[in-house]
């Protein structure tokens, strides 16, 4: 079935337990509801080498919905390392978020956890700039656009991106995400076919499954556990 949905003030569709933050490459404008968190890992694996990149995200709401903190942790693999790479601390602004649109701005510090003599990482602490924004432009049709910049010494990388998401069942969606960066006058294009499904359960938790083939040159897994940490009428 086709459903419906509204949305709440908190900018998610108002389906019950409907798939709402669980994009791939893009960023959504949503932050964590109050005395919600969520756990996100995914991994990608080049289908012409034996590189990988796995990534470990965690959001939590501090307190609310309008301030938002995170942290990614990535383990990479290339040619001829595998280990840490640049960690993240990540702070997020729920600038607007109504029936239509969601805002959401992010400020990032980029740790240097990774070895840049094995490549995994810069070597340098660097700051990204991310805006994030979320457009719902039909019952059943989600739009997502990013626009960023990061920067490390002697290093800027540009970013934009956008999706377009078909919410085919509450629990089921179809996915288009692209994105552009450009480091160095090179410029890369991604085009990110995928399908994202959810598995509901009456404590709360949700858990919610994608896969994805970026350019057909690698596959992509996703997987994201959201729950409650303390209950909704506490403050």
């Amino acid at each position: 079935m086709v459903v419906v949905a509204t949305v709440w003030p908190s900018g998610r569709p108002a389906v019950a337990q409907a798939i709402a933050d669980n994009s791939f490459l893009i960023e959504e404008a949503y932050n964590q509801e109050r005395g919600v968190v969520q756990h996100i890992s995914t991994w990608q694996r080049s289908l012409r080498s034996a590189a990988w990149n796995f990534t470990f995200t965690q959001e939590w709401p501090v307190p609310t919905q309008t301030h938002q903190l995170s942290y990614t942790i990535p383990v990479l693999r290339t040619e001829s390392s595998t280990g840490l790479g640049d960690a993240a601390l990540n702070y997020r602004y729920q600038l607007r978020a109504d029936d239509r649109l969601a805002i959401a701005p992010r400020f990032s510090m980029l740790v240097p956890t990774g070895s840049s003599a094995r490549g995994l990482g810069t070597g340098h602490v660097g700051a990204q700039l991310n805006l994030p924004v979320s457009v719902l432009l039909a019952p059943t049709l989600v739009s997502h656009w990013n626009a960023g910049v990061a920067a490390v010494p002697h290093m800027t990388t540009y970013n934009l991106g956008a999706s377009v998401i078909w919410l085919a069942r509450p629990t089921f969606n179809v996915m288009m995400e692209v994105t552009w960066l450009e480091q160095d006058g090179a410029h890369d294009v991604v085009v990110n076919p995928g399908v994202r499904w959810a598995h509901n359960f009456t404590s709360g938790l949700q858990i919610v499954p994608g896969l994805a083939f970026p350019d057909a040159k690698s596959v992509f897994f996703y997987l994201s556990f959201e729950h409650r940490f303390k209950p909704a009428d506490r403050p």
